[in-house]
């Protein structure tokens, strides 16, 4: 799959400077390019790497001089890691999955498949299973009862998606991930310590001896249009209503999402993310990595988490916040801060001690 010069800033909408015709094979990093890679020189920190490679052709920045580089063709996007988006959609070669269906798939015969997706194989597709036109199911990948999935959309291999779980078009999930586990809800048959301790917010709880009753959940799980979920990411199904998420989410690989979990439109959840039970994330909400949110708190619409915050209580629209509990990220940099000076105030205090016993002593 090759594309020329003109061809790829034509697809993208961006300018070109050079040899239209000039051939390009795939994409590659200044240092490692060859005479057919386009070089990925989006910084004058990326540029400076390319006289180690033999790139003809790189892609570059808005009033780069780019001929002193010993270029032969230039892209010139205004946004170059926008431009790297559809680049990098023209340049794939996909996965490799055979069309159509696989002799060794399991369908129900009341599945209803559009004629054109294809299921690799070991794949199983339950009773009343509806899949649209276009999708491509990988190998080892599991549909449960009654779900149903959009036009075009991709499972990479070994995604489970269990029973009664509605997903829109364009949805796409890497190896691993599980939508509609079970939530993980448990109540003992007295009040237990835990409810105890989160009631009261003692430090010290008697030791006792109750076993964990389950909570079913019979509700589901419904994803909007245009969601990427990543790899070992886990979507829990709802207790009694269903866990949504909205339209152009991304989640990243290994984030728990809880049971009856709301998540609005275009959110970010980045990896190991984990949010409790019912809690509700805004359209646009950006959770860095490692980032929680408690159960039943709200993060609101554009709010950022940056990476290890947990949120314990309601986060505003358009906050910024970090640091365990999450605050305000100016308020958590200037208690950082203040941690940093503890040593030198404790050395302080040491030295005035001195000196006043000193001052004492000479009375």
């Amino acid at each position: 799959m090759t594309f020329t010069i003109a061809e790829i800033a034509n697809a993208l909408g961006v300018a070109f400077e050079g040899q239209g015709d000039l051939v390009i094979s795939s994409v590659a990093e200044p240092a490692d390019a060859g005479p057919d890679q386009l070089a990925m020189a989006m910084k004058p920190e990326f540029a400076k790497d390319l006289s180690a490679g033999q790139a003809k052709a790189a892609m570059m920045w808005e009033g780069v001089d780019w001929q002193s580089y010993g270029l032969k063709a230039v892209l010139l996007p205004p946004r170059p890691r926008f431009a790297l988006s559809g680049l990098s959609e023209m340049m794939d070669p996909g996965a490799g999955f055979a069309k159509g269906i696989h002799p060794s798939a399991v369908i129900d015969p009341t599945a209803e498949l559009a004629e054109d997706v294809s299921v690799g194989p070991f794949t199983v597709i339950g009773a009343g299973v509806r899949i649209g036109k276009g999708s491509v199911i990988g190998p080892q990948c599991f549909i449960g009862w009654d779900s149903q999935i959009g036009e075009n959309a991709f499972l990479h291999a070994g995604v489970r998606i269990t029973e009664r779980v509605i997903i829109g078009d364009r949805f796409k999930a890497h190896p691993g991930a599980c939508i509609g586990s079970d939530g993980f809800s448990f109540v003992t048959p007295e009040v237990s310590s835990v409810e105890k301790a989160r009631e009261t917010l003692v430090d010290e709880t008697e030791a006792e001896t109750q076993a964990w009753a389950r909570i079913h959940s019979l509700g589901g799980v419904e994803i909007g249009h245009d969601v990427e979920i990543g790899s070992n990411t886990s979507v829990d199904r709802g207790t009694v209503r269903s866990t949504k998420i909205g339209n152009g989410t991304k989640i990243d690989n290994l984030v728990q999402v809880a049971h009856n979990v709301v998540i609005g439109d275009n959110a970010l959840l980045c990896g190991q993310v984990g949010l409790g039970g019912s809690t509700k994330i805004g359209n646009n909400a950006v959770l860095g990595g490692r980032a929680g949110a408690a159960d039943n708190i709200q993060i609101g619409d554009g709010a950022i988490l940056g990476g290890g915050s947990v949120a314990l209580s309601n986060v505003p629209a358009g906050r910024v916040v970090l640091g365990y509990p999450a605050m305000k990220i100016e308020s958590h940099v200037e208690s950082y801060k203040g941690l940093r000076r503890l040593p030198r105030l404790f050395r302080d205090v040491a030295d005035l001690k001195k000196a006043v016993s000193k001052l004492m002593a000479n009375d």
